[in-house]
């Protein structure tokens, strides 16, 4: 596919994405949060899901991590003008993960798909950086591709442990809270998947 062959030799910053190995019209893709943005540090996973008549039209595209955005819905479902009324075919994977990390720090509050987000980001920023900062701190936790739209539920009073097993209290920064692995240039996202399993 054109798409995998351009996002492997021009990536765009802070995006990643490759076909799953069995399925090549399923993408598991990685969107790094935009810096100095409430997003800042997170690691966000999606999947495409393409269908036969891609390009002409739009794959569907969700989030697997926990989203609190006013654009995306509870299931994931991201409500984005260029995934529904304004596809194009010259649209490729490198525009749709770009457009969505825009989204994050850009959201439309005037069509919410998540009216609470919406509301807060509106009327109660604080607030809303709060719980994001929250989704953020979430998204370091590994999970299996595998488990699908819901990702595991950390126990609220478990600290962040470290490959030793021990515990560590202290997450306040991104490095001390997760030895999870990061995508070094180069990396696809089945790489990713493969060493965060």
């Amino acid at each position: 596919m054109r798409d995998f062959k351009k996002l492997q030799e021009d990536p765009p910053a802070g995006v990643s994405g490759a076909p799953t190995e069995d399925n090549i019209l399923l993408w598991h893709a990685i969107i790094f949060g935009p810096q100095d943005t409430p997003f800042e540090d997170g690691t966000f996973k999606l999947v495409l899901q393409f269908t036969e008549e891609y390009p002409n039209k739009a794959p569907s595209v969700k989030f697997i991590s926990k989203m609190f955005h006013p654009n995306v819905y509870a299931d994931g479902s991201i409500c984005l003008d260029i995934l529904q009324n304004r596809w194009s075919p010259t649209y490729d994977v490198a525009a749709i993960l770009t457009s969505i990390q825009s989204l994050l720090d850009e959201p439309n509050p005037n069509s919410p798909a998540n009216s609470l987000a919406a509301q807060m980001y509106q009327e109660n920023r604080r607030e809303y950086e709060k719980r994001v900062q929250q989704i953020v701190e979430q998204s370091w936790m590994n999970f299996s591709e595998n488990d699908g739209p819901e990702e595991k539920k950390p126990d609220a009073d478990a600290a962040p442990s470290s490959a030793d097993g021990t515990t560590n209290s202290q997450s306040t920064s991104r490095a001390g809270a997760t030895d999870e692995p990061s995508i070094a240039s180069g990396d696809t996202a089945t790489e990713y998947y493969d060493r965060t399993d």
